[in-house]
């Protein structure tokens, strides 16, 4: 599966950094999230489903490759 941030939509809540931090990241100037790892292994995936549930702007999503 590949994730998709969409980073205009981002609020900077850094929920999903703290859910995965294996896949997103924070930049420093602004706190708008970024992909560490947009095709993450499978071992990380519950994570990232948290991130896409948690993320208070509908921001990220998980699309089938």
């Amino acid at each position: 599966m590949r994730v998709e941030l969409d980073e205009p939509k981002c609020v900077a809540s850094g929920q999903c950094v703290m859910a995965a931090p294996e896949v997103f990241d924070q930049r420093d100037e602004d706190g708008i999230a970024f992909l560490l790892d947009e095709r993450p292994p499978a071992d990380l995936l519950d994570d990232v489903r948290e991130a896409v549930a948690i993320c208070p702007a509908a921001a990220i999503r998980l699309v089938r490759r």
